[in-house]
């Protein structure tokens, strides 16, 4: 026998209003835990996918030694490039499989698109060039010479510069992507390797892996403004290797992977003051911030694993398996 439950009108109301509460919380809860993960594994050639809390989702077979990644400008493919494939993989994001391939020179690092996803421009390493490539056709659009090693790229948002750094000269080269000439060098600190803006495009900082700290370069005048030292405590300057770096989405914090350091440092983007470390997994690498700002994500080569950090305390929620030397993170 059912037992009816009489309510007064001022109760049913104030249960009412609960229940939207309730049903508000849940939704919110369930937004700020979207969002698909992506990492690069360099040893087991695939990429791994997980959900927003680090849950593994599945896995992508692409081709060999997989290593930088970015979302064409329409997020329905992945392009990786592939060290020991010498190409950029092409992934359906839909299907989950690897659906074409670009061929490129020897030993591709790392790599940047045009703001209208036709070309990328992808850093050479063995042939010491900035190679552009015509996504559309696959053919080779033309080449610049940079100095040793190149890796990182970075193109401004008009798409007329490009940012190259070279290893082994301890320069930046700034490309003009119209005329197909380096246009500036600019000397930081020893084995530059990323980039990220910050100051509404103000600053270039880069990554000194042999340097412990950041070089923060003024793209108006083109000449180094400000290097920003780590250290961590109990740990050699030599073991402080910073290479990964993301802005945060309001542009207030640059969070940077100190490597074999095995932290991150959070890094205020006004005043340039280390805010913060935190540990992480073994040689932090690859970090990339979810949409919201909340969470971040480090990819630590040498522990094969992923950190999850949240942003608000500054500490690390868990960490999970992600393959054989993790690389890369992307986030949608």
């Amino acid at each position: 026998m059912t037992k009816t439950i009489h309510r007064s009108a001022p109760a049913r109301r104030a249960w009412a209003l609960w229940a939207v509460l309730c049903a508000a919380v849940a939704s919110g809860a369930q937004a700020q835990g979207a969002g698909t993960v992506y990492v690069s594994s360099e040893k087991d050639n695939a990429i791994y996918v997980f959900n927003a809390q680090g849950d593994r989702q599945g896995q992508i077979d692409v081709c060999k030694r997989p290593r930088d990644m970015a979302f064409s400008p329409d997020h329905k493919q992945i392009m990786v490039v592939c060290g020991d494939s010498n190409a950029l993989g092409l992934v359906d994001v839909a299907t989950g499989r690897l659906a074409g391939s670009v061929p490129l020179g020897d030993s591709p690092e790392m790599f940047a698109l045009s703001p209208d996803g036709k070309l990328a421009y992808v850093s050479i390493e063995d042939e010491n060039v900035l190679a552009a490539y015509d996504l559309a056709t696959k053919k080779l659009a033309f080449e610049v010479q940079t100095g040793g090693e190149p890796e990182g790229v970075l193109v401004t948002p008009d798409g007329k510069t490009a940012y190259v750094t070279s290893e082994v000269a301890n320069l930046v080269h700034e490309i003009d992507l119209t005329t197909h000439k380096v246009v500036k060098n600019i000397k930081v600190g020893k084995r530059p390797r990323r980039f990220v803006l910050a100051a509404g495009g103000a600053e270039l900082w880069v990554t000194n892996e042999l340097d412990a700290s950041v070089s923060v370069v003024d793209t108006k005048t083109r000449s180094l403004k400000q290097t920003i030292q780590f250290e961590v405590k109990g740990m050699r300057t030599s073991d402080i290797t910073p290479v990964g770096m993301t802005i945060s989405p309001d542009g207030r914090s640059v969070w940077v992977g100190l490597g074999k350091a095995n932290h991150v440092a959070e890094v205020d983007a006004a005043t340039h003051a280390v805010k913060r470390l935190v540990l992480v997994g073994k040689r932090a690498w690859g970090l990339r911030l979810h949409p919201d700002g909340k969470t971040l994500y480090v990819a630590n080569g040498l522990s094969d694993d992923l950190t999850l950090i949240d942003t608000a305390s500054g500490k690390a929620i868990k960490t999970v398996p992600a393959g054989r030397v993790p690389h890369t993170v992307l986030v949608k």
